[in-house]
């Protein structure tokens, strides 16, 4: 007998928790489980999805990631009418508006056993008061209707206990994968450098992320402007796109560091960038457990990131990386200063970054939930795979 199981996921676009999301979904053991993948329409990855004959995937247009009482309240009833016509035994949301709707709306529709994975978190000691109690409130009750709250660093747990979500004993660890087999990759870099107008001779700071808030990419243009003011010849690259592109592009140009300075958009060569890079760099204010890190670390980058959350689960201070305090832009350009004037350094610290371990890999994150889903069931006396 399979075990039907819905993954519900706000919106396919290219991150971290969408990755792994699609890659459980795609993954999961088709002789033990029977999957169904929902999510919102409008996301980056829909059309190829949509063209995936082997991934059971249907759309919502009313679950978006914007917040609205008319399509919240209208996702809430159509995903609640879904899950009573489909009857999982298991249903697994992702990603905050996905993870409260899709909880709701499994607990009314009686489904037997409900998972929650924090990939990040929907509220931060940034927003404002009201939006942000708002939110912990939700995420609290919703928290009482789960089986299992699965988070991707350890950090992330300490951040959830603190905030009533989770007693420390009842969270699930498991990382978010990467594909480790694939970094680092093949590259040829002078070609690669060249497509981008990139001097072949030039050092390259590369970051990777969603032009949003989180990212806060400002900071990377900031540190890119004093690191270029001592270091001439270095190139900075980001990879990624989003509301923020065109405001960051103008604030670049009014620098006078275009064609110093770029943005390169969404690229499915991201391996090839990471291998052709010098130092990787991430000016996050949050993160769950950045897949672009584990990524670039695997790639043999040092790494020169704000110590936030989940980085500071993977990257220890001036031996794989250097870490920062969130917001000391003058330090971290000190630190990107310090790394590019020193080959055997950077050596030094990517090597060690290399040596990121296998629980990171991709497949064993597949091979945890298929163990937490039968772990789950044979709890609640449900048939097993």
């Amino acid at each position: 007998m399979r075990v039907k199981i819905a993954h519900i996921v706000t919106q396919l676009d290219l991150g971290g928790a969408q990755h792994n999301t699609l890659h459980t979904a795609k993954s999961l053991d088709p002789g033990r489980f029977d999957v169904v993948l929902v999510c919102g329409s409008g996301g980056v990855l829909d059309s190829e999805i949509r063209a995936d004959s082997k991934l059971r995937t249907v759309f919502f247009d009313s679950l978006r990631r914007k917040i609205s009482p008319f399509y919240d309240l209208l996702a809430f009833l159509e995903l609640t009418k879904f899950l009573l016509e489909e009857k999982p035994l298991i249903v697994h949301t992702h990603s905050s508006k996905a993870g409260i709707l899709g909880r709701f709306a499994a607990a009314l529709a009686g489904v037997p056993i409900i998972i929650h994975t924090y990939h990040g978190f929907g509220f931060h000691d940034r927003q404002r008061a009201l939006y942000r109690n708002l939110a912990i409130m939700l995420e609290r009750m919703c928290s009482r209707l789960t089986h299992a709250l699965v988070f991707v660093s350890r950090a992330n747990i300490s951040y959830a206990v603190l905030h009533g979500l989770v007693r420390a004993e009842n969270a699930v660890l498991i990382r978010s994968g990467v594909a480790l087999s694939d970094f680092p990759a093949k590259v040829d870099a002078r070609t690669l450098k060249a497509t981008a107008g990139i001097g072949v001779h030039k050092l390259l700071v590369l970051s990777v992320g969603n032009l949003k808030p989180q990212k806060n990419a400002a900071d990377f243009v900031a540190v890119a402007a004093k690191v270029l003011a001592s270091v001439p010849d270095v190139r900075f690259a980001f990879i990624g796109d989003g509301p923020q592109r065109q405001a960051l592009e103008a604030r670049v140009f009014s620098l006078g560091l275009s064609g110093r300075v770029m943005f390169l958009g969404w690229r499915r060569d991201t391996a090839q960038w990471l291998a052709a890079a010098d130092v990787y760099m991430m000016t996050s204010l949050w993160e769950g457990l950045p897949r672009a890190l584990i990524e670039a670390m695997k790639s043999g980058l040092p790494s020169v990131c704000y110590a936030t959350d989940g980085i500071v689960d993977v990257l220890r201070n001036g031996v794989n990386g250097y870490l920062i305090e969130p917001g000391d832009v003058a330090n971290m350009a000190e630190r990107l200063i310090l790394l590019l004037g020193d080959p055997s350094l950077r050596q030094r610290l990517g090597a060690a970054a290399a040596e990121i371990g296998p629980e990171f890999d991709i497949d064993g994150m597949v091979r945890s939930q298929e163990n937490l889903y039968e772990r789950l069931l044979q709890a609640r006396g449900a048939p097993t795979p």
